[in-house]
């Protein structure tokens, strides 16, 4: 449309693998457009008209492990660096000399990172001889969180996300709750329940679930709300339109049992996970001692994380349980024994 591709025969030998461009709107911080995109789609064809076929497919990066590696750039005072490029991987480490250089992308955003800084002037070369690469410097906005550094510490914040959803949910003027959801709440999917638009209930919740990346205090709220996305009511989304209100008095603020856990890198908040579990424990110390085997996974995967980057412990990982019961069971070869069906 605007001359900025040549249409051209195909190259003998090959054959036509139902590629197609899908456009979309990149904006700065300030909600401003800044460019507009085009992303190819491979293989379009396996898509469904009205169902997936506005969807672009790209490798991302586990936001887990963004904030383990800005964690560690806090700690050891790394340079953060962020560039857009057009190229779709994850995590990359090299070591070298005994400095290491991280590159992780998300899409098409990167982040780099490390104490080489010899080394990451040279990567900054070699992609922007490879790709079209654009430097935006010092990492200030990411994925939609806005990042500001100073002498305390990395400050990570989405309230530009939180005010932008409040104003498309007209929940500006609304008055704020304390508590993102109803203390003993009753929520479940019940016979006689009044139904609600399935299509904007879902949608605010995945909107929510994206703002949990720097908001742990409201992860209880959206588990919750999440398990009602086949069939929501009434009442569920009025749960979700109290997380809203919730959100209005702290834009920038960071039956079966619940499993929760959070894990600490380098003195910093990195991972928390809040899920009902999927039976019925018949104690408080079996819910707390599955909640213990779910936080020794993670800390499994942080570990290798860790390790890949560099940082190799041999010490072990602490582990902090506040039911006596299940800690006893842990410490106990025989009780823990008994347990494996828990």
């Amino acid at each position: 449309m605007n001359n900025t591709w040549d249409i051209v025969n195909l190259p003998k030998g090959t054959k036509p693998v139902g590629c197609r461009w899908v456009f979309t709107v990149k904006y700065n911080a300030d909600g401003t457009v800044e460019r507009y995109k085009a992303r190819l789609v491979a293989k379009g064809f396996t898509q469904t008209y009205g169902v997936d076929y506005h969807d672009t497919f790209a490798h991302v990066a586990k936001m887990n492990t963004v904030r383990v590696l800005l964690s560690l750039a806090v700690n050891l005072d790394w340079t953060l660096r962020q560039f857009d490029a057009n190229t779709d991987h994850t995590l990359f480490i090299k070591h070298k000399a005994g400095k290491v250089t991280s590159l992780i992308i998300y899409v098409d955003d990167m982040i780099m990172t490390g104490d080489d800084t010899v080394e990451i002037e040279e990567l900054q070369k070699l992609l922007a001889s490879e790709f079209e690469m654009k430097d935006l410097g010092s990492l200030k906005y990411f994925l939609g969180v806005e990042v500001t550094r100073s002498k305390h510490g990395l400050f990570l914040s989405q309230r530009k996300y939180v005010m932008d959803l409040l104003a498309d949910t007209r929940m500006l003027d609304c008055k704020p709750v304390d508590t993102p959801i109803v203390e003993n709440h009753k929520l479940g999917v019940y016979v006689d329940q009044v139904p609600t638009n399935k299509e904007r209930y879902q949608r605010l919740v995945g909107r929510l679930i994206y703002l949990s990346l720097t908001r742990p205090d409201i992860a209880y709220a959206i588990s919750v709300a999440s398990q009602f996305m086949h069939s929501p009511s009434e009442d569920h989304m009025a749960a979700v339109m109290r997380i809203l209100s919730y959100l209005k008095s702290a834009p920038g603020r960071d039956r079966r049992s619940t499993s929760g856990y959070f894990t600490f890198v380098g003195g910093n908040l990195v991972t928390w996970r809040s899920k009902k579990q999927n039976v019925v424990s018949r104690s408080s110390a079996k819910s707390e001692y599955r909640g213990i085997a779910q936080g020794v996974c993670e800390i499994l995967w942080l570990r290798w994380l860790l390790a890949e980057i560099g940082f190799r412990r041999n010490a072990a990982t602490k582990l902090h349980c506040d039911n006596q019961s299940a800690f006893e069971i842990a410490n106990n070869p025989v009780q823990h024994d008994r347990t494996k069906h828990v």
